[in-house]
């Protein structure tokens, strides 16, 4: 299969790729930092340079590289856990507008689009919501993650409460989720 993976470079993002590589699928990995490129081509994937905000430019990446799906992997968090409550409003636009540009972008092709498994603050839901309910309004599977934990995340030493995932099993059941049909796949412990 050949996968075009938007968000190739964040935490699920880097363990999916290879895994997808070693399952034998092509993979197209996104990234918005030419920084990244040769780091993503060491994992076996084809880089691509892309912006989710530059809708013309993820349509013409996608087209480009014709998928038999579109995964997005994206998010738009900061490094710090103690950030995250200030970053909302920028994870908010990416799984607005950049989900919408990825459903755009994928054209009618399956799709695949990461969100999460557990309760947010009641000023987000919506956002959420519409998130998902683009997703699914496109014929595509949303992925729900449980907190990651493990290597990498948040959580590196004590796992969160549940709803949680360790990363590395995330990425092998996002593999796994490749033929899921349309729908939702919660992806927790």
């Amino acid at each position: 299969m050949r996968v075009f993976v938007a968000g190739a470079t964040g935490v699920i993002g880097l363990r999916v790729v290879p895994l997808l590589v070693a399952a034998g699928h092509t993979v197209a990995a996104m990234t918005r930092s030419a920084a990244r490129v040769a780091e993503l081509e060491r994992l076996g994937a084809e880089a691509v340079v892309c912006d989710a905000y530059d809708a013309e430019g993820l349509r013409a990446a996608v087209s480009v590289f014709e998928p038999d799906l579109v995964m997005s992997q994206l998010t738009d968090l900061p490094d710090d856990f103690a950030q995250v409550a200030g970053a909302a409003a920028a994870n908010d636009r990416m799984r607005s507008e950049g989900t919408r540009n990825v459903v755009a972008a994928a054209a009618g092709r399956r799709l695949a689009v990461q969100s999460i498994a557990w309760e947010v603050a009641e000023h987000r839901r919506a956002t959420i919501a519409a998130h998902e309910g683009a997703v699914l309004d496109a014929g595509g599977v949303v992925l729900r993650y449980g907190q990651l934990y493990g290597p990498d995340t948040y959580f590196r030493d004590t796992p969160p409460d549940p709803p949680r995932v360790h990363v590395d099993e995330a990425a092998r059941r996002t593999v796994a989720a490749l033929e899921a049909l349309p729908g939702i796949v919660t992806i927790v412990e």
